[in-house]
């Protein structure tokens, strides 16, 4: 039983890790092969980002991949790679997102898949490594999650939108009234007018 939320972070790695271990795949990534510079292109390169197997951002995107497709880690490995070196952290929003059939996801009543809704960033990087400004560094200040804006309390926003709902169906009734009024004294003035005729 995990003591702080923080706990299932490394549980989440230490289990991938060890079925990578068990499958004889790599912990690091092997680079792709350069790719063929174009002359006629000044801004191409063949820079790749490395993919680090180990880490929580590879872990959740390559346990997403298998979840949703049913199938076990070791068939999605490359595909959690690609995601990462063109995307990184970030990718595992527009993975989320790709998984629900391309609908944006509400983060509000989801909770994110990498930091399971507390808002932070679950690997709790110094502001040296994020980039944060020097004076910022004394705060002690958060650092927020790269895939969702934070938020997830369902309770709170579910109470929230039914407030709203309510107070949008009592503008309707309201409305419809108002409009059931204005076509009755138009009915009756038109039936006036064609009783005189």
């Amino acid at each position: 039983m995990p003591t702080t939320v923080f706990d299932q972070f490394t549980r989440r790695t230490a289990d991938v890790t060890a079925q990578l271990d068990a499958l004889d795949i790599p912990l690091t990534a092997p680079a792709p092969p350069p790719a063929d510079l174009n002359p006629a292109d000044p801004w191409a390169s063949n820079y790749t980002a490395p993919a680090d197997r180990s880490s929580l951002a590879w872990c959740t995107a390559v346990t997403m991949l298998a979840d949703h497709h049913h199938t076990g880690i070791d068939r999605q490995v490359l595909a959690a790679d690609a995601l990462l070196r063109e995307l990184g952290v970030r990718g595992l929003a527009q993975l989320h997102s790709d998984l629900h059939a391309g609908a944006p996801v509400d983060y509000r009543f989801t909770p994110c898949p990498y930091c399971v809704g507390i808002g932070e960033d679950p690997t709790q990087p110094t502001c040296r490594e994020v980039g944060c400004a020097t004076w910022l560094e004394f705060a002690g200040h958060d650092h927020p999650c790269p895939v969702c804006p934070g938020g997830y309390q369902p309770q709170w926003y579910a109470d929230e939108q039914m407030t709203d709902l309510e107070k949008l169906l009592a503008d309707a009734i309201e409305e419809r009234e108002r409009r059931a009024s204005l076509r009755y004294r138009i009915r009756a003035r038109l039936y006036h007018r064609a009783t005189r005729s």
